[in-house]
C-alpha cells in the first residue's frame, strides 16, 4: 500500500516532465526573494484577487509580473477564500505591504448583512466558494474601476490595450479576455427570453476591467432567478460577470489576450494558464520569464 502511494505521488509529481517539476517546485519559490511592491496609490483602478492556500504563490507571480511590466501603482485588495494560513498571509503582507488582505471571517461579517435583502445572492454567497469574487470584490472596491485578475495569469510585457481602456475616462464598457468558448450555466436564448438582452459570447472572468456600477446586487438577484443557473461551481461566477457585463455594455480584449490551449506565448502580453494547461504556467511561463531575467530585475 505504501509503495503504491509513493508510485502514485511520483506519477502525479512528474506527469508533465522534469522541466515542469523543476520550475514548479524549485524556481517558482525564488519569487519570494524579490523586493516588495510599494507605493500603490493610483486609484484610477483597484486590483482585486481571490486566493487560497493552493494558489497564493502563483498569485505572487501574477501580481509581480503585472506590476513590473505595466509600471502602474494600482492599489491591491487580496481576498482570502478561507484557506490561507497565517504564514501565507504574512508572506503576502511582506511582498505587498500596501495591500488590504481580507480574511474570510472579516468578509462574512461585512458582506452577508449587505445581502440580507437579496435572498438569492445571500444563498449563493453562503454556498459557492468562488462567490466572493463577485460580492466581496464589489463590497470592498474603493475605486470606480476594478481590475479583475486571476492567480493563473502571467504577464510578459505591458498589457497596453488593457491599460489604455482602464485609464481612458471616456471608456464606459467592461472589457475582459475571451475564453476558448462560451462557458456559462445559462443559454443565450434563456437570457434573451427572460431578461431581454443578448449574452455576450466567450467572456472569461480571469482578466479585465469591470466598472463598479455594473456589479449591481439588484441585477445579480434578478439573474440568479434564471432557470438552472445554479450549475457548475466555477462557471456560475463567470456567468454572473458575463451577465452583468452584457447588460452594462461589454467588449472583449484583443485576441492577444485570449485564453488559448494550444500554441505558446507568441508575443502576447499575458497568458491565462487555465486548469487544462496549468502545467505550462511553470514549464513555459515562469521559464520564459526567468530566462529573460525577470527575477534579476525584481531584485534590483
Amino acid at each position: 500500500m505504501l509503495i503504491g502511494s509513493l508510485v502514485l505521488n511520483l506519477q502525479q509529481k512528474y506527469k508533465h516532465g522534469l522541466h515542469t517539476a523543476y520550475y514548479r517546485d524549485i524556481v517558482r519559490q525564488q519569487i519570494l526573494d524579490s523586493n516588495p511592491i510599494t507605493n500603490c496609490s493610483d486609484y484610477t483602478c483597484e486590483i482585486h484577487v481571490l486566493t487560497s492556500a493552493n494558489d497564493w504563490l502563483n498569485l505572487v507571480w501574477a501580481l509581480k509580473t503585472f506590476y513590473h511590466f505595466s509600471q502602474r501603482q494600482y492599489p491591491l485588495c487580496i481576498h482570502d477564500d478561507g484557506t490561507l494560513t497565517q504564514e501565507n498571509i504574512a508572506t503576502l503582507k511582506y511582498h505587498f505591504p500596501d495591500a488590504r488582505i481580507i480574511d474570510r471571517k472579516q468578509a462574512d461579517e461585512k458582506v452577508l448583512p449587505l445581502l440580507s435583502s437579496y435572498p438569492r445572492c445571500l444563498e449563493f454567497r453562503k454556498t459557492n466558494h468562488l462567490s466572493p469574487k463577485v460580492f466581496d470584490f464589489a463590497a470592498y472596491l474603493q475605486s470606480d474601476r476594478l481590475l479583475l485578475l486571476d492567480s493563473d495569469i502571467l504577464f510578459f510585457q505591458a498589457p497596453t490595450e488593457l491599460l489604455n481602456r482602464i485609464e481612458n475616462p471616456d471608456y464606459q464598457f467592461n472589457t475582459l479576455n475571451a475564453d476558448v468558448a462560451s462557458a456559462y450555466t445559462v443559454e443565450p436564448e434563456a437570457v434573451k427570453n427572460h431578461l431581454g438582452f443578448d449574452l455576450a459570447e466567450k467572456v472569461n472572468s480571469g482578466l479585465g476591467l469591470i466598472h463598479k456600477r455594473s456589479l449591481s446586487f439588484d441585477w445579480i438577484e434578478e439573474f440568479l432567478g434564471l432557470p438552472d443557473i445554479i450549475g457548475h461551481f466555477w462557471r456560475i461566477e463567470q456567468t454572473i460577470y458575463a451577465l452583468c457585463s452584457s447588460r452594462f455594455g461589454v467588449e472583449l480584449l484583443p485576441p492577444a489576450y485570449d485564453v488559448h490551449l494550444e500554441g505558446n506565448i507568441n508575443g502576447s502580453p499575458s497568458r491565462h494558464y487555465v486548469g487544462k494547461i496549468r502545467h505550462l504556467m511553470y514549464s513555459e511561463g515562469i521559464r520564459h520569464l526567468v530566462q529573460n531575467n525577470f527575477l534579476k530585475e525584481l531584485q534590483k
